[in-house]
């Protein structure tokens, strides 16, 4: 296999597990509209890190970068934006929980 595509799977691989990684976080917060496991602070960074990502591929007209980086930056925001959706709301009782 040429070198250059084997490293350019493996950057593939990389952008697609790190984009993906959000996922479960999405979809916990959505199921449950539980936010207090999730850091406003690490994710407000994080969503600024991707920002910046975004414009340097933009500015070396890089694509990968810009698209791995801008699904990076959609995902993380929805984390955001959820945690300030749900972030002053108690944890929803279970059906069948004692309440201490």
């Amino acid at each position: 296999m040429d070198r250059i595509l084997f490293t350019n799977l493996i950057g593939a691989a990389a952008a697609t597990v790190s984009v993906a990684s959000f996922v479960p976080q999405i979809t916990k917060m959505l199921k449950t509209r539980d936010v207090s496991g999730v850091s406003l602070r690490t994710y407000a960074f994080t969503v600024s890190s991707f920002t910046l990502w975004v414009v340097y591929g933009l500015r070396l007209v890089a694509w990968p970068i810009v698209i791995s980086n801008g699904c990076a930056l959609a995902l993380s925001a929805a984390v955001l934006v959820l945690k300030w959706r749900y972030g002053d709301r108690a944890r929803p009782e279970r059906p069948g929980s004692a309440s201490p």
